[in-house]
Parts: structure tokens; C-alpha cells; sequence
């Protein structure tokens, strides 16, 4: 077969000229930086900070990831859903400023009720005036981010990604303050990437202390049931560093915390497609078409991904330290999973591109009880692995159901 390349060339040119594999292009790009970047913050943590220290961390980032989710009211996809069809201005103040006093609010009863959270990480409300800055700009990242994505600047989000690289050379000079160091290093490489975002889009939209009340009263129903669907959706991974600590202990924390961060590698661009489904769909494409492209481009690089993984995954693991490789079988049952998790992460951009927004709210709910419930039944009997087992299970019930819905509605 003859390969020409001057024509070649152009047929490249518009696949990059094309909206949604350029806007791929760019989210893969910044997931895998981000992830790269997370990849050797962990790395770099795990040598200078114990086991326990790094468990802790896992713990404190984990609850500042929670307010930030309890402070988004669904903000962060209603930007993405009806800034292509809502005056920008209107739209990105209204996100901004509410998510902003929530998390303000959601941080301060956290704080207050932590005791009854974690003992173990109670020492964070001496520290109250960091931890509410950082759970602003966690938020504030979080919504410039979408609105960066909407405004099909993917590129602008990318070095955002970037920026956040920051928090690498940050854990040195913190390694005397512990866990507390990995945790402050993290938020401070937040507050960088703020203050980018908000320079940055000023270019696209005018940033005014304004919220549009009649805005959010119209988009009331799809952002509160995906506030809903997302609480459902994170708040397990979220708790899950928490749970281990109290029923486990803080090394087995740090075990499962590197074992999934390492595992969920294979799922950069199917996370990345899916986003751009989302970002694409929104602006009208067709979705049957859209779905079959994002499925074959999907397992085209996941399945021999999770065969890496699977193979070589002690490698990576040693490269935290000899402590590590004991999660190795742990690592290899969160990458068998990413076949299945991919099959949920596509349907729900789906759901919210038809604005099927209570059928996310249901499938979130059932995952959140079947993962909790087996994730503390599992831990129990099988030890720090025990939540692996359960996030397979989990999915592959879902993978089930989702197929089963499909079917009955004739897709397939």
C-alpha cells in the first residue's frame, strides 16, 4: 500500500482543524500531563515523606477534592452545556461566584465537623485559614477549567495543566512540615493555576461581581441533578483514602492511593474522548456517530494499555519505593477495570448531552451504594485490596445495566 504524503498532510491539517480532535487533542494533552505531573509528585512525595506521612496527604487532599465537589452545585457542566448558547459573561460569573461562596461555606462546616470525619487528620482545623483558601481556588480551577473547555479553548486548559506542575519542586522545601507539607504543596500549585485561569480568560469573557439569578433559576433542574449525579459519582473516590485510614491504617492508604492513581493511567484518553463527546455534543454533533468513533478510538489504546499495565506495573510501582510493590495485584485489578469503567463514563456524557439528567442522578446513586457498601465489606475481608475487588464488581454491574438499558431502547 502506497502512503502519499502530500496528501497525507492535509487530511492531518483538518483532523486538527476539526473542533472536537483538536479540542481531544488538547484535553489528552493536558491529562497526561496532569497525570505525568501526579505521577512524579507521588513519586517525589513517597522518597522524601514516610509511608504514613504520604497516607495522611492522600487523606487531607482527599477532603479539601470534597468540599471542592459539595461547593460546585453542577456548575461546572452547566458551563460547559449552556455557555454555546448563553451570553458567556452571564454564564461564567453566575458559575464563578456561587461555587466560590459555597465552598467557602461547605469548607468552614467540614472543618467544624471533623472530628467526627477522621481523628486522625482533626489537626487540619489548626490550619483554617489555608484550608479555606486552598478549597476557593480548588473550586474557583475547577469552574474556569469547564469554561476554558466550553469556550473550546482547550489549549488555554492545557497549560493550566501545566501550571499545576508547580506543586513538584513545592514538596522540597515543605518536607519538615510532613504530610502537611505534601498537602500545602498541592494548594499553593492550585492557587498558581487560579491566578492563569483568571488572566487567561478575561480575553473571552468580562469578569464582574455579577450573578444572573434568572439563569440559574432556568438551569436549576439540569445543575442540581448533576450536582447530584457528581456527588454520587466522586464522593466514594474521594472517601474512599479516609475510610482505609480509619478502618485500615495510613500506610494502606498510601498503597491504594499510588495503586489507582497508576491503574487509572490507562484511562487518560478515554476520559479525554469522553470529555470531548460532551464538549461536541453540546454543540450539536451527531450523536450515534460520535458515540461509534469514541468507542473504537477507545479500546484501540485502552486494551493494550491495561496489557502493559498488567505485565510491567511492578516498574512503576518500585519507582515509590520497595514499600509499594506489594500493591501490585491491587494495580492490576483497578487496570482490568478500566474496560469496564469506560462503558459508564461514555454513557453519562451521553445522558447529559440529551439532558437525561435524572437517569445520571439514578446510576450515580446505585454506584455510589454498591461501591461504598462493597468497599467496606471488601476492606474488611481482604484487607487494602478489598477495594479494588470492589471497584471491578461495581463496574462490571454497571457495564451490565448500561447494555441492558441500550438494548431496550433499540442503540444496539
Amino acid at each position: 500500500m502506497n502512503i502519499s504524503f502530500p496528501e497525507t498532510i492535509p487530511k492531518i491539517r483538518n483532523y486538527l482543524q476539526n473542533p472536537f480532535y483538536r479540542n481531544s487533542f488538547y484535553i489528552t494533552l493536558g491529562r497526561v500531563t496532569d497525570v505525568g505531573f501526579g505521577f512524579l509528585f507521588w513519586t517525589l512525595a513517597a522518597r522524601l515523606y514516610s509511608i504514613s506521612e504520604v497516607g495522611i496527604a492522600t487523606a487531607l487532599i482527599s477532603s479539601l477534592s470534597l468540599v471542592m465537589i459539595f461547593s460546585s452545585f453542577g456548575f461546572d457542566f452547566t458551563a460547559i452545556r449552556f455557555m454555546p448558547s448563553h451570553d458567556h459573561n452571564r454564564v461564567f460569573n453566575t458559575c464563578l461566584w456561587i461555587t466560590t461562596a459555597a465552598a467557602i461555606v461547605a469548607g468552614t462546616i467540614y472543618l467544624t465537623t471533623i472530628d467526627l470525619i477522621s481523628s486522625e487528620i482533626a489537626f487540619i482545623r489548626d490550619y483554617a485559614p489555608l484550608f479555606l483558601i486552598f478549597a476557593v481556588v480548588n473550586s474557583v480551577t475547577l469552574i474556569t477549567g469547564s469554561t476554558l473547555l466550553s469556550l473550546r479553548k482547550a489549549d488555554l486548559k492545557f497549560i493550566q495543566n501545566i501550571i499545576m506542575g508547580v506543586r513538584l519542586p513545592l514538596l522540597l522545601p515543605l518536607t519538615l512540615l510532613g504530610g502537611l507539607g505534601v498537602f500545602y504543596s498541592f494548594g499553593f500549585a492550585y492557587l498558581i493555576a487560579t491566578i492563569f485561569a483568571l488572566a487567561a480568560i478575561r480575553g473571552y469573557v468580562t469578569l464582574t461581581p455579577q450573578i444572573d439569578w434568572e439563569f440559574a433559576r432556568k438551569t436549576f433542574s439540569f445543575s442540581s441533578f448533576n450536582y447530584l449525579a457528581n456527588l454520587f459519582l466522586d464522593v466514594p473516590t474521594y472517601i474512599m483514602p479516609i475510610l482505609i485510614v480509619n478502618l485500615l491504617n495510613p500506610n494502606d492508604a498510601a498503597l491504594y492511593y499510588i495503586a489507582f492513581a497508576i491503574g487509572n493511567l490507562v484511562l487518560i484518553i478515554p476520559n479525554a474522548m469522553s470529555t470531548a463527546f460532551f464538549v461536541e455534543g453540546s454543540h450539536g454533533i451527531n450523536l450515534r456517530k460520535g458515540v461509534f468513533r469514541n468507542l473504537v478510538v477507545t479500546y484501540a489504546v485502552l486494551i493494550p494499555t491495561v496489557l502493559i499495565v498488567v505485565t510491567f506495573g511492578e516498574f512503576p510501582l518500585g519507582l515509590f519505593g520497595k514499600n509499594y510493590l506489594v500493591a501490585f495485584d491491587l494495580l492490576k485489578v483497578i487496570a482490568i477495570s478500566s474496560l469496564f469503567v469506560t462503558i459508564y463514563n461514555l454513557f453519562i456524557p451521553l445522558q447529559n448531552i440529551r439532558l437525561q439528567v435524572r437517569g445520571i442522578v439514578i446510576i450515580n446513586m446505585i454506584r455510589f451504594v454498591l461501591l461504598l457498601g462493597l468497599s467496606y465489606i471488601l476492606l474488611t475481608w481482604f484487607g487494602v485490596i478489598g477495594a479494588g475487588y470492589a471497584w471491578m464488581i461495581t463496574h462490571i454491574m454497571l457495564s451490565a445495566g448500561i447494555a441492558a438499558f441500550a438494548k431496550s431502547k433499540g442503540w444496539i
